[in-house]
């Protein structure tokens, strides 16, 4: 009797320390940086919801919607997202200020979304030197896709050296004798498109009659399109941002310039930029897109765009739909979210920038047909392909191949 209970409280002491040291590897499989834990993953964002820019103030208002919709479905891997949006009034000042205080006080594992290429300027050195992720940049700037440099950013859409290289390329194309007119935001935003618009441009860069810039605390460009329109410019490249792009939409109208007129996609939106134009005024601009626009009606029936607007509905029902910063935001939102679930138990930050560098051919809803997300620890740039689009009558008309960014 005694050594059946010797036996039967040896075996029970076995067990339990088998299960002891279950316990203890899958806690050891588990590794958090700051910013993760069991229960909860703490993202930052900084976003213009005051200031010059605030009309894209509802990109941080829809990815704050987005991490909801995950958080009441279960969260990612079993912990809820805790998304911590500041506002930086689109001001770098600002933006270094509240990065700061993101990192070092509310210690989130990740930066996402940051919007701006001045504001995301003012900080790119700052998150790398402490090693933190400062991922999908909403700036198309070339600069965050340098894995060499500055392995802790990457960006996400076609970069603006390479969008603006391809309005180059159709310009000399398709306008004859082309004398073209530039409207440029002054800072780097700007400069990006107009160093891979020049450089495309190669011989024919004396074709530039006129180049004018303005600041973005600019209360309008109406003076600079005084200028262009007195030029003789017979195509005018918009490089500015949705405000900016709106005014020099209706100036041209009241100055009857009518040039060929190529707008960056920065400035696309039709619920931010064209109907505030005015439709009559916006027809025949040309633009690259890579994502679905909400008021094409090719999409009418398409399963991604059902589905967003289904979710749109729910999550964002004051919102206008016609508004295609909603369906960058939940684009990005959703590589951002199957960028998590693949770090499973391991939320340190290092892996967190291997699994956004190991995406492979991956569908992100609302991406065009055909393209697709693919990174290496060599690439970091997530997508690098887009179709030009005219406008025409209330929405955008595709037209034309799918081209391939230079990278």
């Amino acid at each position: 009797m005694r050594r059946r209970d010797f036996v039967g409280r040896g075996f029970a002491a076995g067990a339990s320390a088998i299960a002891g040291l279950q316990a203890m590897r899958a806690s050891a499989e588990k590794k958090y940086d700051d910013g993760a834990s069991d229960s909860e993953i703490r993202i930052g964002h900084t976003g213009p919801y005051s200031g010059p820019a605030s009309s894209l103030g509802i990109i941080g208002k829809c990815i704050d919607a987005y991490w909801r919709s995950v958080n009441e479905a279960g969260g990612i891997n079993g912990r809820r997202i805790r998304f911590i949006s500041l506002d930086d009034g689109y001001s770098p000042a600002k933006t270094v200020e509240l990065i700061r205080q993101l990192v070092e006080q509310e210690k989130v594992l990740c930066l996402f979304d940051t919007l701006g290429t001045p504001s995301n300027t003012a900080i790119h050195k700052y998150l790398n030197q402490k090693k933190v992720p400062q991922l999908y940049v909403a700036s198309a700037a070339s600069k965050w896709g340098k894995p060499k440099e500055f392995p802790w950013t990457m960006g996400f859409q076609p970069d603006y050296h390479t969008e603006g290289a391809i309005y180059a390329r159709h310009i000399l194309a398709n306008v004859k004798d082309p004398r073209i007119g530039v409207l440029m935001q002054n800072d780097d935003y700007g400069k990006d498109y107009w160093e891979g618009f020049k450089q495309a441009l190669g011989p024919s860069a004396g074709k530039v009659v006129k180049h004018v810039t303005y600041e973005v605390a600019d209360p309008t460009v109406d003076s600079q399109m005084i200028q262009l329109a007195a030029s003789g410019a017979n195509v005018f490249f918009n490089v500015t941002t949705p405000k900016a792009a709106a005014q020099a939409i209706r100036k041209a109208a009241d100055l009857a310039w009518k040039p060929a007129h190529y707008l960056n996609i920065v400035s696309a939106s039709v619920g931010t930029v064209m109907r505030p134009a005015g439709l009559d005024n916006a027809q025949s601009i040309v633009t690259a897109q890579y994502l679905k626009d909400p008021t094409d009606p090719q999409w009418a029936d398409d399963a991604e765009m059902q589905v967003w607007r289904a979710w749109m509905t729910k999550w964002m029902p004051a919102a206008v739909q016609a508004d295609a910063n909603y369906v960058f935001a939940y684009a990005v939102t959703s590589l951002m979210h199957e960028t998590l679930r693949k770090c499973g138990d391991d939320l340190t930050r290092a892996n967190l920038m291997r699994q956004a560098a190991s995406h492979r051919a991956l569908r992100v809803p609302l991406l065009l047909p055909g393209i697709t997300v693919d990174t290496s620890p060599t690439d970091f740039y997530p997508v690098q392909s887009m179709r030009l689009a005219r406008f025409k009558g209330e929405s955008w008309e595709l037209f034309g191949d799918i081209v391939t960014a230079e990278g």
